[in-house]
């Protein structure tokens, strides 16, 4: 990619020159690092400004947190958590809270943000968390992004409790291409259509498999 094509699509995604410092000295493709700074892996100060911001997600969110109906007793994982948005809902209605991100800048923003949850670095597909810990699991914008999603869903199988429900979040291939989901990020992503995502949780274990699709949007629940 020529400086200036580098240069239009840094400004697209308002970021500026200190990304591009960041993503000379990171030795990654441009692509691949781009898609990391803003959505995989997020980092810098445009990172802090869009997922500390009170709207970010606020779609996903809601029905996520809509499906769940957490309760005081509920014991929530939020599996990659972002800017703590989601946490610090969750804790409004006296369940306990915990939140996991593989970005470091993402964990120090949610412990921010909800300083009553705890909040760790670790990757969705080798949860550091012992069987049966959760009742509830959140993954909000998170699985479009996974690697391996059989292994992230198996993993959220294994520490939910029996009769724990997961709500998931993502986008459908309908929205390839669209603000929602826009290149380069699409071409690095992973889509699934509604029976596909549904029979992946099934694979994983998880019974009473449902999605929903509003617009694009993909909601899916269950039941470990």
């Amino acid at each position: 990619m020529d400086p200036d094509a580098i240069g239009e699509t840094l400004r697209r995604f308002g970021l500026g020159d200190d990304d591009r410092a960041a993503w000379e000295e990171s030795g990654l493709a441009f692509e691949d690092w781009l898609t990391d700074r803003v959505a995989r892996r997020p980092a810098g100060r445009r990172a802090r400004e869009v997922y500390g911001a009170d709207d970010v997600h606020d779609f996903a969110r809601r029905a996520i947190l809509d499906a769940l109906a957490l309760e005081p007793h509920d014991r929530l994982l939020d599996v990659g958590c972002g800017g703590g948005l989601l946490l610090r809902d969750a804790l409004g209605t006296g369940a306990t809270v915990t939140g996991l991100d593989h970005s470091e800048e993402m964990v120090r923003l949610a412990r921010e943000r909800a300083p009553a949850a705890t909040v760790v670095l670790g990757s969705a597909e080798r949860l550091p968390f012992a069987g049966a810990s959760f009742t509830a699991i959140a993954m909000s914008i998170v699985f479009f992004f996974l690697d391996d999603p059989i292994a992230a869903l198996r993993e959220c199988h294994r520490v939910l409790a029996p009769g724990g429900r997961p709500a998931v979040y993502t986008t459908s291939p309908a929205l390839r291409g669209t603000p929602a989901a826009p290149e380069p990020l699409a071409s690095r992503g992973h889509f699934h259509e509604d029976e596909e995502l549904a029979e992946l949780a099934r694979r994983a274990g998880f019974a009473d498999v449902a999605v929903v699709n509003d617009g694009g949007g993909q909601l899916l629940t269950g039941r470990a």
